[in-house]
């Protein structure tokens, strides 16, 4: 995924590749050049969270590799 957006634009929401537009809990993710941002897709408007790129990574890793994130 390559959406990192100059600065003062405004993030590229990608949507998760598990969202089957039926209404389920799916969530969106942007690269900024400091930071992954995630939210609700369902609700665009709330609150955001930030996570540095390390953390990111290291949380994918887990994920990929059926291990706990630390």
């Amino acid at each position: 995924m390559n959406t990192t957006e100059p600065a003062g634009r405004p993030p590229v929401w990608v949507r998760s590749s598990y969202s089957n537009g039926a209404g389920g809990e799916c969530v969106e993710c942007a690269i900024s050049r400091d930071h992954i941002l995630v939210r609700d897709s369902k609700g665009t408007g709330v609150p955001v969270i930030t996570v540095g790129h390390r953390a990111w990574d290291s949380f994918l890793r887990a994920l990929r590799g059926g291990r706990r994130a630390h």
